[in-house]
């Protein structure tokens, strides 16, 4: 009780400031605190009043936002910077923000964030905190400012601007000295929120890969936040603040039940992470909101969610991902998993090395416009007749503010169709500024006279859309079973999106056979070897070939007599492991043996023993090539079971001629952001290395973890 009373004084001072009621309409503003012995139906009812700010209210309604990833790294491949790196790379051929803004802008996009500074501490701006910036570059003579072009091409183009600042910084000397460097990120935070107009949001990244023998840095949070209040007062502050949160994966998809009020603390405060320590809560736990979490709590927050995602692999751009960025099945489904599930989209589009956005994510990028434009052009049940809950009709009047206000539960309205129409989605809205409440609601649909279940779920919040196979119906039925406190539905729709036609899987196996799928029934699948687009002229697929040396293979599949075809999909295959032994290791299991790292297949994967009392960091994997190759990187695949346990973060990578002399050509590696985002890592030497031998040797794992584990152990050649 004592520790309980501490900690109510640490937050008092944030609830007098932040906590709002109106006793006539019952509402939280932001946050609330329960008294002591609240009775989890108090709670719960207290939950369903939680409103957000109008900031917040705003935010959410964006739904599609973007996010520019541009720095030193695009030019050194990498995916996180060391700091080291000189000014002197920085030099774009031919940036311009304005198609940036344009093209984000034609996508539906409605906010741009800008990495004005990555973790390598490199400013895009002219900032007076340090050197390491455009200053010092030969693009346009030290006299740029991409903060300024950007923020200028978006009040051009309609967008709103955000900034992406990271406290991490690998640069500054002054990083670990706490007053010292605070002092210097409240003063660039001064210059971006005072030199460039409006800022919407403010994008404070929470990772840091110091490690336990790193550098220690403590984050003045509350005199941050208070300079972005001050100097921008109507933006919302993101991950590491108090107004937006992550979502807690950068794949793309939200969680199915997601609640904006959540029990998990926002921001970085200590006061806040002692509320989540104490409720065992992270960004990434499945539950954040649920009645079970709500009982333990003491505090609750509108915090919701976005949801972060590149259109490519990696966050920045690398050349050999111009044939990876995301299909448009994938970006469909990541919108529906996202801005469907009740967050708002933060997509990543990163510019090249030219300083634009490349071709092919500007051809996805259209491509996904249309989708979405044909999908929900048409709003079918716009013009139904409700036949059994006169107060429905608000939720279907198009208006954004009225709605359909139910207090008794279960409640079900009945929608007829003017005609029998083919629907595939569905989209429910809450009238989140009051509050979000709906636990459990179900859809039924009327076909050839009788009901079936089309859809169900848990939470709705801002908006919820489900999608179920074609049907023919005339009539629809929307229950909501469980709510707190009622619920208000302010929108439903439904809608007839377009077929994608699935794209082509290709895969390779370990003596080098390709082999093309397609989910389509009876599909023609072409391809290429050349690098050509595949067309209805091209080589058809018939049966599995040889491609032992690799290369670039192209695939699309057409049905309709070629009246339909998917997307291009393209699998780029270096040497394969066909001859390849296993030449030591430092520990294995029966179950995860090493030669699963090089059989080539990401679905199995060597893993050393886990659990109590066994062996730890440094581990190693040694693999006799079979031949002298010229190597020029390797490549590793983490576990492919979205279980990320073993992932390595920091390791070396030796080369050897005979398997016992050992030449280290990687000292001290990282794969970079590779806990966030366990995709393949494509790690390329700055020269090649004559080797018949290589070994990866694990220094750190991403979860500080004993173990380690390898779907999938390859070399670069080309």
């Amino acid at each position: 009780m004592k520790f309980k009373s501490i900690i109510g004084c640490i937050l008092c001072g944030y609830f007098i400031i932040g906590c709002s009621v109106n006793n006539q309409d019952k509402t939280f503003l932001k946050q609330v605190e329960f008294e002591e012995h609240t009775s989890l139906n108090e709670k719960v009812k207290m939950a369903a009043h939680v409103v957000p700010t109008q900031q917040q209210l705003d935010w959410q309604k964006l739904e599609l936002t973007a996010f520019i990833h541009f720095t030193v790294n695009t030019f050194t491949n990498m995916e996180w910077g060391h700091g080291d790196e000189s000014p002197e790379i920085f030099n774009p051929s031919e940036l311009d923000a304005r198609q940036w803004a344009k093209t984000l802008s034609d996508a539906g996009m409605k906010m741009v964030i800008l990495t004005a500074k990555h973790h390598d501490g490199f400013c895009l701006w002219p900032t007076k905190t340090t050197q390491h910036s455009v200053v010092s570059a030969p693009w346009k003579d030290g006299n740029g400012d991409v903060v300024k072009e950007l923020s200028e091409a978006c009040k051009e183009f309609g967008l709103k601007f955000g900034v992406y600042l990271s406290p991490w910084d690998r640069n500054a000397e002054c990083y670990g000295d706490s007053p010292k460097y605070n002092e210097m990120f409240n003063q660039q935070l001064t210059e971006l929120l005072s030199w460039y107009g409006k800022v919407d949001e403010v994008w404070f990244d929470g990772a840091c890969g110091e490690g336990p023998n790193g550098k220690k840095q403590e984050y003045d949070w509350a005199s941050y936040y208070a300079t972005i209040k001050n100097l921008q007062p109507d933006a919302v502050i993101a991950i590491m603040g108090e107004d937006v949160r992550w979502v807690g994966t950068e794949t793309g998809y939200g969680r199915e039940t997601e609640w904006s009020v959540t029990a998990y603390a926002p921001g970085g405060r200590p006061e806040m992470a002692i509320i989540n320590e104490q409720l065992e809560l992270q960004a990434t736990s499945n539950d954040l909101g649920s009645r079970s979490i709500i009982e333990k709590a003491n505090h609750l927050f509108w915090y919701p969610a976005e949801v972060d995602v590149s259109i490519r692999p990696g966050w920045f751009y690398h050349e050999h991902e111009d044939n990876q960025v995301k299909s448009l099945t994938k970006m469909v489904d990541i919108y529906f998993n996202s801005v469907g599930m009740n967050a708002v989209l933060l997509l990543n589009i990163p510019p090249d090395t030219r300083g634009l956005i490349h071709e092919n994510d500007v051809a996805r990028l259209k491509e996904f416009k249309a989708y979405l434009d044909e999908t929900f052009e048409d709003n079918l049940i716009l013009n139904a007749e409700c036949s059994n809950e006169a107060a429905a009709k608000l939720a279907i009047d198009n208006d954004y503010d009225t709605y359909w206000q139910i207090d008794n539960l279960p409640t079900a309205a009945t929608f007829k169709l003017s005609q029998p129409q083919k629907i595939n989605v569905i989209m429910l809205q809450e009238y989140i500024a009051k509050g979000q409440r709906v636990e459990q609601f179900k859809v039924e649909a009327r076909v050839n006279g009788a009901w079936t279940e089309v859809a169900k779920g848990t939470t709705i919040g801002y908006k919820r859309l489900l999608r179920f196979p074609n049907i023919i119906a005339d009539a629809v039925r929307v229950t909501i079973e469980q709510a707190r406190d009622g619920a208000l539905i302010n929108a439903i729709g439904l809608f007839a999106s377009p077929e994608i036609l699935s794209e082509p899987v290709i895969q390779r196996n370990r003596e080098g056979l390709v082999s093309i799928k397609a989910e389509t029934t009876h599909p023609v699948i072409t391809y290429t070897l050349d690098g050509t687009e595949p067309t209805a002229a091209s080589a058809r697929y018939s049966q599995s070939f040889s491609l032992p040396d690799g290369g670039t293979v192209k695939a699309r599949a057409f049905i309709n007599d070629f009246g339909s075809q998917s997307s291009v999909v393209t699998q780029q295959f270096d040497i394969c492991s066909q001859k390849w032994t296993i030449a030591g290791v430092s520990a294995q299991t029966e179950q995860f043996k090493p030669i699963n790292a090089i059989d080539g297949d990401p679905n199995t994967m060597w893993h050393t023993p886990w659990g109590d009392n066994v062996p730890t960091h440094p581990h190693y994997i040694a693999i006799d090539l079979g031949e002298q190759l010229n190597i020029i990187g390797f490549s590793y695949t983490p576990r492919a079971d979205h279980n990320k346990s073993g992932t390595i973060f920091k390791y070396v990578f030796y080369v050897s001629q005979d398997g016992k002399t050992w030449q280290a050509v990687k000292t001290s590696g990282e794969f970079s952001n590779i806990k966030n985002n366990p995709v393949k890592q494509d790690i390329r030497f700055n020269k090649s290395y004559q080797a018949r031998f290589i070994k990866l040797e694990s220094k750190e794992g991403a979860f500080n973890e004993p173990w380690v584990s390898i779907a999938e152990l390859g070399v670069i050649t080309k």
